[in-house]
């Protein structure tokens, strides 16, 4: 009988403390190569950890709202073999069941009297564990500079909060300043929720989520409205996803935190579109969408305008200007809008960013994204050109320092100087941060996107 091997976490990125939102096997379980075993929810994704090969689950090492790494031991499997090696070990089982029927009374005997002291041994052994700190399961990370403290305690200066890297680093992301979090994990551990929790509280009573309430520095919010819906007919309760929750407070950081101003303006795609559809019909088995062509038109304003390809740095004192290209694009899925990165669009041809947009949107949407997949990203295209629409806000996607929100291209009669001609517009829809970028920058990026996007030949230049 071939031995059970290890089913590892795979590269997630540089994350650590990625909750299991679901156990999707069990024990005696039968599964095939990159069938789903468990199901991970980092911040910005969700996504499935696949068998690597076919066989039978023994052991699953992991629960429902265990946090792993990478390299973390999910699952033993035992891989599947030919039918020779299958009988081989059937004739195997038998024989050994057949020994163990033959076994000698006294030697039953003695396996009792084992089993006596084994269970004094359990017992002893459970004595000193109810004594003892319950560890912390091996698949969550905790440093040493993380020590427990008691439920419901104070936090005073100078002590260090009871939480993994992981947490620490979304309440930064947050604002949040994680020694007024109180933990109500086990032996006071500070969770994702629990810094959500606050911040939701921090924003209904008008306090900055980095303060105490009350401190004096606060939003000046209005306490969020309680009413009983009920009273007044028929309702129904749907809890939301967990990435709707975690974006929420990503959305409302954003909006609250960053001056956003929209810029608007309509795109000539008349010669572009006619473009894409003699592309499409020469290279069938490829979808090719007007989407690639906005990720070729901005890469050319971002080297036109690099201040739109940075990020203000962490105090704020300084603009990290970025060298790479790489475009987040919002798809959206059943669990809610997600922003996978396609990396490097200035090296790719129309044709290659059209495969990759694909490959990309399409693992989306079956929750295969990793955490690499949603990071690193310059600036963000949303678009809803395929739902309908003609212009929206987006909320700039932090650290970038602007989003592009596209709505549904339509025909409308355009001056050529002499008579109107009907032309297919496109509406652009810029948000930026004000402390980033003024009005006339923002003003001439949208120009020139639109140029591009009226003359592709501009791209060449």
């Amino acid at each position: 009988m071939a031995a059970a091997k290890e089913v590892k976490v795979p590269d997630i990125g540089n994350f650590d403390g990625v909750p299991v939102i679901e156990v999707l096997v069990a024990p005696g379980d039968t599964v095939s190569k990159d069938q789903g075993l468990v199901t991970l929810e980092s911040d910005k994704a969700t996504m499935e950890v696949p068998a690597p090969f076919d066989g039978t689950v023994k052991e699953v090492k992991v629960s429902e709202g265990d946090e792993v790494a990478e390299g973390a031991v999910i699952a033993l499997i035992e891989e599947s073999t030919s039918a020779g090696g299958d009988e081989t070990g059937k004739a195997d089982k038998a024989a050994s069941d057949k020994g163990a029927e033959e076994k000698p009374a006294a030697e039953d005997a003695s396996d009792k009297g084992d089993d006596t002291a084994k269970q004094d041994d359990e017992r002893k052994a459970d004595a000193q564990e109810k004594e003892a700190p319950a560890p912390t399961p091996s698949t969550t990370r905790r440093g040493p500079e993380e020590p427990p403290v008691e439920p419901g305690k104070l936090h005073v200066p100078g002590e260090v909060p009871y939480a993994s890297p992981a947490v620490r680093a979304f309440a930064r992301e947050l604002g949040v300043d994680i020694s007024q979090v109180d933990g109500s994990g086990r032996k006071g551990r500070i969770t994702r929720e629990d810094v959500q929790g606050y911040v939701k509280h921090a924003l209904a009573s008008g306090a900055r989520p980095g303060t105490a309430a009350g401190g004096g520095n606060g939003l000046n919010l209005l306490p969020w409205p309680k009413v009983d819906f009920a009273k007044f007919g028929e309702i129904e309760e749907q809890s939301l996803s967990r990435i709707k929750k975690i974006s929420g407070a990503n959305l409302a950081r954003n909006w609250a935190m960053i001056p956003h101003v929209t810029q608007h303006d309509d795109a000539d795609i008349t010669d572009m579109e006619a473009f894409r559809k003699q592309l499409g019909k020469e290279n069938q088995d490829v979808k090719v969408t007007p989407l690639v062509f906005l990720i070729k038109a901005m890469v050319a304003a971002l080297k036109q305008y690099p201040q739109f390809n940075a990020s203000l740095s962490e105090d704020g004192e300084k603009l990290i200007l970025k060298k790479y290209f790489h475009i987040g694009i919002a798809v959206d899925t059943p669990d809610g809008l997600v922003v996978p990165v396609i990396r490097d669009c200035d090296k790719k041809g129309l044709l290659e960013l059209a495969v990759e947009l694909g490959e990309i949107s399409k693992k989306a949407r079956d929750k295969k994204l990793g955490p690499a997949d949603m990071s690193g990203g310059c600036i963000s295209i949303s678009s809803l050109g395929g739902i309908g629409g003609t212009k929206f806000t987006p909320i700039v996607n932090a650290p970038e320092v602007a989003i592009l929100g596209v709505s549904r291209s339509r025909m409308a009669p355009v001056w050529d100087g002499g008579q109107f001609q009907p032309r297919l517009m496109l509406p652009l829809s810029l948000s930026y941060d004000h402390r980033v970028i003024d009005g006339a920058a923002a003003a001439r990026f949208v120009a020139y996107l639109a140029k591009v996007l009226g003359d592709l030949r501009r791209i060449l230049v």
